[in-house]
């Protein structure tokens, strides 16, 4: 068992189409809460064509400025949606305003419901887009600091750099892969990333466990990776403590884990995609199941999800019992 050091949430940014302002201010004020509570880190899903965040790189930039320790991070940016040079420059431009605590996670593979978006999103090279994880590959030189142009120097009055501009020390190794597969865990260890695992994992085997199955992609994740044992990995399972919940929030909560067990019982679809299952009630509760859990045994750093449907004061009842309750349950003690 690894001693936990790194306690962290993850928040999809909710909005009302009606007024967007509104869900994007809530968003800034939880990271503001969670640095507040002591918390490490605070991360952004990504979301393109509905309604949360779709630019988490511009919501980290205002939310650099109104924090100044808790780390930001994107868990994840679907690469497929990005042009991998200019991602690599709003991204260190990000880092550098935020005195080096952005911690960008990413994902490969084509667009969701691409069929239906491509001719809007690549209009001209649409058949030719590669989603690879050659696309992760250039974004992962440009990080750090490769050749991007074959031309530098004066041109008239300007200055030009063949590589991105500005170029971030130290982001190149806070770079996070999100993967579910056997095949991803290894590729991300191989080519020197952190690697982050979610309550997602594919049934590659006979196995249905889920824990099992997390495990041995942080396994064959470590065995790839150059630093091995030391190598980092985060674990983002939903997490929902109730200690100072209200029975009204207590009811709904219980509500809204019933309605998502049943995915959890076998693998999804075609993919055979597992879910895990949303850990519910007390931190000590909590604790006791994370720490019978041989996934979560193997890391010492988590951003646990907050439920995607929930309320703001929802989120502060959370993040609040996270930072002074769970944490200190999972052995972490809370920030004084």
């Amino acid at each position: 068992m690894r001693a936990l050091r790194k306690l962290g949430f993850l928040t999809i940014g909710l909005f009302d189409e009606a007024d967007p302002r509104a869900g994007h201010e809530s968003t800034l004020k939880i990271i503001e809460l969670g640095e507040q509570l002591g918390l490490d880190s605070a991360w952004l899903r990504h979301r393109h064509l509905q309604y949360g965040i779709s630019s988490p790189v511009a919501v980290l930039a205002a939310a650099s400025q109104r924090t100044s320790r808790i780390e930001l991070g994107t868990a994840v940016t679907p690469i497929g949606w990005e042009n991998p040079l200019r991602l690599a420059e709003d991204w260190a431009t990000v880092d550098i305003l935020s005195g080096g605590r952005l911690n960008p996670g990413l994902s490969v593979g084509p667009p969701m419901f691409y069929d239906t978006v491509k001719d809007a999103l690549y209009p001209d090279t649409a058949e030719a887009e590669d989603f690879s994880y050659e696309r992760v590959e250039r974004l992962l030189r440009f990080v750090r600091g490769e050749k991007a142009s074959d031309f530098s120097g004066a041109r008239a009055f300007e200055e030009f750099s063949d590589h991105v501009q500005p170029h971030a020390a130290g982001l190149a190794d806070r770079l996070w892969y999100g993967g579910g597969s056997l095949r991803s865990a290894v590729w991300a260890g191989e080519h020197g990333m952190n690697f982050l695992t979610s309550s997602v994992v594919k049934a590659e085997g006979d196995s249905t466990d889920f824990a099992q199955i997390q495990r041995s992609h942080i396994e064959a994740f470590r065995a790839a990776h150059p630093l091995g044992e030391k190598a980092r990995v985060s674990q983002g399972l939903v997490v929902i403590p109730t200690d100072s919940a209200t029975p009204e929030q207590v009811a709904r909560y219980e509500e809204y884990v019933a309605r998502r067990t049943p995915r959890t019982t076998q693998p999804q679809g075609p993919a055979r995609m597992l879910f895990a299952r949303d850990l519910i009630g007390t931190s000590e509760q909590i604790a006791e199941q994370l720490h019978a859990d041989v996934a979560y045994q193997q890391i010492d750093e988590v951003a646990f999800a907050l439920p995607f449907s929930f309320g703001h004061d929802d989120y502060v009842q959370i993040l609040t019992d996270m930072a002074t309750k769970l944490g200190p349950a999972l052995g972490r003690p809370a920030a004084q």
